[in-house]
């Protein structure tokens, strides 16, 4: 009764200031925007490169979006093996991204683009399922919902805003250079994630009845062994 209570006197600001307070939903969510608005883009991706640089046709263009489609669903297996991804994983995740649009950028002919696309697609859908994984598990029940908004909004509205930026720059400077401007939103991502690790690694975190707690989470001395009381203890 709490619960439903707390729901519906809540707002979404209430889940704005409780990601504010939370290091570790910020560098994701942070992480979430940059790749999802700059490096997402895939239809100009692979439509400028198909056409304007290997000069291919429709089937050719289906093609290589068959092909990313392949990647993509290997990334949602590689992802669902997982029982909590963290964000070591994530920050993997966006390197990866990053360099497989590089090299997308510079691969010389039509099958070498092909299969750096299948990086790009394995890359791409691990880290967002892995981000939605992440946020809902680490999200105490409460602010569950508003936290999820604000991730969706930042995901599916960022994109909008990137598109024409990536198109402007694959009209102006070549679909290679857009392909690279996607490849920096990884790098930034990474910078983000390795940025968190550096400053909030020791802050851990857990659930406890269903209320997010900083903090180690409390040890059972009767059931754990001596050696590892002991490192916990020193």
């Amino acid at each position: 009764m709490q619960d439903r209570a707390l729901r519906a006197t809540g707002n979404l600001a209430d889940g704005f200031r409780y990601v504010w307070k939370r290091p570790d939903l910020k560098a994701v969510l942070v992480m979430l925007f940059l790749i999802g608005t700059f490096g997402l883009n895939f239809p100009i991706f692979i439509a400028t490169m198909s056409i304007g640089v290997f000069h291919a046709g429709a089937g050719q263009y289906g093609l290589l979006t068959s092909i990313m489609a392949v990647g993509s669903v290997a990334g949602a297996l590689l992802a669902a093996r997982r029982a909590k991804p963290d964000v070591v994983l994530l920050l993997a995740a966006a390197a990866t991204f990053g360099f497989g649009c590089v090299l997308a950028a510079i691969m010389p002919n039509y099958w070498l683009f092909g299969l750096a696309l299948t990086v790009i697609g394995v890359s791409a859908q691990n880290f967002t399922i892995a981000t939605n994984s992440f946020v809902q598990l680490s999200t105490e029940p409460v602010m569950r919902g508003r936290v999820i908004a604000i991730l969706l909004a930042m995901f599916l509205g960022g994109t909008p805003i990137g598109a024409p930026i990536v198109g402007w720059i694959a009209g102006s400077f070549g679909p290679r250079w857009a392909l690279g401007f996607g490849a920096t939103s990884g790098f930034a991502a990474t910078i983000v994630g390795i940025y968190y690790l550096s400053q909030y690694r020791h802050l851990q975190t857990h659930i406890d009845a269903g209320r997010f707690v900083k903090g180690q989470p409390p040890v059972d001395l009767e059931s754990s062994h001596p050696s590892t009381i002991e490192q916990k203890i020193t």
